[in-house]
């Protein structure tokens, strides 16, 4: 009986062979394949693992965009000026260890600014810092027409101190060094500036961000006031209809 059912097996066999003239044997060898992948619990689960650890990263991979996007202050887009870089060394027990300092200032153009500084062994790494920090301490300065300072100012840090004064349309930025790279990220288009004192890069940073500082517009005086900022235009003998005029043109 046994061979009975082996010759009626076999015709059976026959029509699969021929309709695929490569031979069973490679549609087993592609069966075998695949049952391997799926029979290998062990490769299948380890497998699945890897698939979702890589799905984790990938996830983690949209942190650190994300990330990255605060740290351009919500995917604004920054002016970035390299100021002053500085070699510096620490002594230690060995010798002397040579690192850079770098200034930057970082701003939007559109009235914000800040400043920073970061040391490290390598430059590009230094400038990193400096960026990271400047981000992190900008700061507001109100603009006349968005192109010049409400009145002038004076600042000072340690040994330096900056005189700026705005200036009508046209004038351009008259500016020096660090000075400059601070009106330019800030979007002043019209300043006359000038330092007395020091020609150290980070005190003139500070000096300038101290007149800076003290910048006040209109609108925050007569808000502090409680009054209109046409009446406070309009004390310098100027009639009402050009204070009115002028006020309506403040926007800051």
């Amino acid at each position: 009986m046994a061979d009975e059912t082996n010759i009626a097996d076999a015709p059976a066999e026959t029509p699969i062979a021929a309709e695929h003239p490569q031979g069973a044997e490679g549609g087993t060898e592609v069966r075998e394949t695949r049952g391997g992948n799926r029979g290998g619990g062990n490769r299948g689960r380890g497998g699945n693992d890897r698939g979702g650890d890589r799905g984790r990263g990938g996830r983690g991979g949209n942190d650190r965009g994300r990330g990255r996007g605060g740290d351009d202050d919500g995917g604004e887009e920054l002016i970035e000026k390299l100021v002053h870089i500085n070699r510096v060394s620490k002594t230690v027990k060995g010798g002397k260890r040579f690192g850079f300092a770098a200034l930057v200032v970082v701003g939007d153009g559109k009235g914000r600014v800040g400043f920073g500084h970061g040391k490290a062994r390598e430059v590009p790494e230094a400038i990193t810092k400096a960026t990271a920090s400047a981000k992190k301490k900008m700061v507001r300065v109100p603009l006349k027409e968005g192109r010049t300072l409400h009145h002038d100012g004076k600042g000072r840090f340690g040994a330096g101190k900056v005189n700026v004064r705005s200036a009508p349309a046209g004038t351009g930025i008259i500016a020096g060094g660090p000075m400059r790279a601070v009106f330019e990220s800030l979007g002043v288009a019209d300043v006359v500036t000038k330092s007395v004192g020091t020609s150290n890069p980070y005190n003139m940073i500070r000096a300038t961000f101290d007149a800076l500082t003290d910048q006040t517009s209109p609108k925050s005086v007569a808000q502090r006031r409680g009054k209109k900022v046409a009446d406070l235009l309009g004390r310098g003998g100027a009639n009402v209809a050009e204070a009115e005029a002028a006020a309506d043109a403040i926007t800051e």
